[in-house]
């Protein structure tokens, strides 16, 4: 069955694949969810064709970036490569609003804090700048008051989210996902 046109697509990394709970959280949204395990920036921009642009979405919703960070690319490369994907999005649909999710602050990648939040600041200063652009900033809501990560919003492999991880997520993003397209159960 062909996926439904005019939805929010959610495209990126693991944070989104394994959001199991995504139809119960945001229940008055239509959206596909095509997050990968282990996606990095670059693999959106080679696979943009055949993962976001035959869904011709009402909004684009990214979470990535985490895995580039780990991988050792740069602020600049990781900017570089958004802007890419950005620009093959907008030759096909040229006011689809593309928001980027923050990286988060998994205390099992907290050695990588410093990386993780200048990327960011780079790409949040860029979407500044840009008609169509926003951006989803996670990073304080998932720290404690003294600005450590919080251990009680992850599963065990501090990485990726729990429930109550996803929840601080659709506290943030619900407001930026325009009018509510059915009827909450």
């Amino acid at each position: 069955e062909a996926p439904p046109k005019n939805a929010i697509l959610l495209a990126g990394d693991s944070q989104f694949f394994r959001w199991k709970t995504l139809h119960e959280d945001l229940p008055d949204f239509t959206i596909v969810n095509r997050g990968i395990d282990s996606y990095q920036t670059s693999d959106l921009i080679y696979f943009a064709d055949r993962l976001v642009l035959p869904y011709q979405p009402r909004m684009i919703v990214l979470h990535v970036g985490g895995n580039d960070v780990n991988n050792g690319k740069t602020p600049e490369q990781i900017l570089a490569d958004f802007k890419t994907f950005v620009a093959i999005v907008r030759k096909t649909m040229p006011n689809v609003p593309i928001l980027y999710s923050s990286i988060t602050p998994g205390p099992g990648r907290w050695n990588q804090a410093p990386q993780r939040k200048l990327t960011n600041q780079t790409i949040k200063d860029y979407i500044a700048t840009q008609k169509n652009l926003g951006f989803i900033d996670l990073w304080d809501a998932m720290l404690t008051k003294d600005g450590q990560p919080r251990e009680d919003i992850w599963v065990e492999d501090r990485i990726h989210p729990n429930h109550e991880g996803y929840l601080i997520r659709v506290k943030i993003m619900r407001p930026l996902l325009g009018k509510p397209d059915r009827p909450a159960r």
